[in-house]
Formats: structure tokens, sequence, C-alpha cells
């Protein structure tokens, strides 16, 4: 399982570096970050790109996402 780190990224950039990870062909993801805002926006794309999403921690400064085809 490839692992996408966007802690202390700020949106657009966490939803752009899943969503290159998701383009160069990867069909299970770890995505880690910090920001509440960017777990929802994570969430949504990987959801709009048909993927399972799975939020195994999810703490006031930090989540952790997997997300499968």
């Amino acid at each position: 399982m490839e692992k996408v780190d966007v802690k202390g990224l700020s949106c657009p950039m966490p939803v752009l570096k899943t969503k290159q990870a998701i383009d160069g062909g990867a069909k299970e993801l770890l995505i880690v970050g910090t920001s509440q805002v960017s777990k929802e926006n994570v969430s949504k794309l990987a959801k709009s790109q048909g993927f399972n999403v799975n939020i195994t921690v999810d703490q006031k400064d930090s989540w952790e996402m997997e997300i499968k085809k």
C-alpha cells in the first residue's frame, strides 16, 4: 500500500497529491494528514473516484485514511 503524507499541507495540496497517486495507478493508498478540512476533501475525492474510504485514525490534530478500489 502506497503512503501519501499530507501532514501540514493546506488545500488544495492534499487533494492534488492524492489525485496524483490515483492517476498514477494506485489501487490502495494510506493517506496521513493533520487538517480536518483536508480529510473531508480527500475523502470526497476518493469516493468520487470509486474508492472505499476507511478512516483508521481520527484525532483532533491527525488522521489516517485507507482508500481501496
